[in-house]
């Protein structure tokens, strides 16, 4: 079966070099028996590639079961994975086959691997090396033959740096590494995808078909798509119900696209551990260039005020009519009062008095000396960790969004912390 067999059966669109590279590695490690790590974004397409592998593998005709480990709560992974005994758990009324011991002589995918507990990759790797797991509750070993299929979005080899995934699992999981491209690395499949999701979505929702104009390709093209194939596809199901207009330019594609995103080519890669990395110094850093921007637009606010006839005479008589100008320009940064317990005031001085100040200007923060901040990390994640509660009114799963960490590891540390 060559790329492009395999392309029509699994309805895989696209001609990128990337993607076909991809789909030829996916075929030729599928006959082996060795484990895979599928890497790639959010939305690219990872559990397809599963599923080659899993149907031209001579498991093809045993089961195939996708999990989702960042789903599972940390305290019920092992036995949704593994099984338990009656009686193992308060809650565990009856004896449960886990996942391994259902799909033995099959292919079972783990999606979001990086999300697994440490424990719980400790297992894994026995099942990997051995076959072999033990039920939770209950001291007989137990053997299955299962092809584990593994996938994540985020960089596992950082995360076995920091110390939160282990090195023999990644190495025995990377076996055979398979990346799949962003749709942003394969620019020359928007415009298919595109057109291949609209006919599909008009044909479903029986509404006349639709045809982009070119500047509205170029848009598509030049847009960033965070959330790639799967964000693609969500585009063209909305225009396809709620557009009336049906040859669509750039100005009306671009109602569908987050607004922030529009006229924006760069990728840029964020790590998910940056909210939860949360340091001092960051926030000390953000303040020094934010008043360094504040002093420079302050300037061009005087020598504005200057050229329609203020002079330096005056200074003191308009300092309320500069402050206020200078308020409604920029306003000041709410963290600089959140967080520092300050509230930054401009003090304009005459020029005639002997002053320091460069362009009789100063940046004052009125009583920061009086203020104490914790220095401690934990103070300072349990804090943040509240005000993203509370700004969502208790939702943890939108606090664990805003926060930049999976909803498990909120709860562990709403744990750990006794925020209940």
């Amino acid at each position: 079966m060559d790329i492009q067999d395999i392309k029509n059966r699994f309805g895989i669109i696209g001609n990128s070099p990337l993607l076909n590279r991809a789909i030829d590695v996916a075929k030729q490690v599928a006959p082996t028996d060795i484990s895979v790590l599928i890497q790639g974004e959010s939305g690219s397409g990872k559990e397809v590639f599963s599923h080659i592998i899993h149907q031209l593998s001579a498991r093809r005709h045993g089961s195939f079961i996708a999990v989702n480990c960042g789903a599972i709560p940390e305290g019920t992974i092992d036995s949704e994975l593994f099984g338990h005994e009656k009686g193992s758990f308060t809650g565990a009324h009856e004896a449960r086959k886990g996942y391994f011991e259902v799909v033995d002589g099959g292919t079972i995918f783990l999606d979001e691997v990086g999300e697994l507990p440490l424990g719980t990759q400790a297992r894994l790797l026995r099942v990997l090396e051995t076959g072999e797991y033990i039920r939770v509750g209950s001291s007989k070993v137990q053997k299955t033959n299962v092809r584990v299929v593994a996938a994540t979005n985020v960089d596992v080899y950082e995360a076995v740096k920091k110390g939160k995934f282990r090195e023999d699992l990644y190495y025995r999981l990377n076996t055979v590494p398979l990346r799949i491209p962003s749709l942003r690395e394969r620019k020359e499949d928007i415009n298919l995808l595109f057109r291949k999701f609209i006919v599909d979505f008009t044909d479903k929702y029986r509404s006349p078909g639709i045809q982009l104009t070119p500047d509205a390709q170029e848009l598509l093209m030049q847009y960033n798509w965070p959330g790639n194939v799967r964000q693609l596809k969500n585009i063209a199901e909305q225009i396809a119900v709620l557009e009336t207009e049906r040859v669509v330019d750039a100005t009306i594609l671009a109602k569908y696209l987050p607004a922030e995103q529009v006229g924006s080519n760069l990728p840029v890669f964020v790590k998910d551990s940056a909210k939860e990395d949360f340091s001092e110094r960051d926030l000390l850093y953000k303040v020094l260039f934010d008043m360094k921007k504040d002093m420079v637009d302050l300037k061009k606010l005087v020598v504005e005020l200057i050229q329609k006839g203020v002079n330096a005479g005056t200074f003191e008589q308009n300092s309320p009519y500069i402050n206020q100008l200078y308020d409604e320009v920029r306003p000041a940064p709410a963290y600089l009062s959140e967080e520092l317990g300050t509230k930054p005031t401009i003090t304009i001085r005459n020029p005639n008095e002997n002053s320091n100040t460069p362009d009789f200007m100063s940046y004052e923060a009125q009583d920061a000396e009086e203020v104490e901040e914790s220095l401690s990390l934990v103070d300072k994640e349990s804090d943040l960790i509240k005000k993203a509660l509370k700004k969502h009114k208790g939702k943890r799963k939108a606090a664990a969004q805003e926060l930049g960490i999976s909803e498990r590891t909120l709860y562990r540390k709403i744990k750990d912390l006794n925020l209940d």
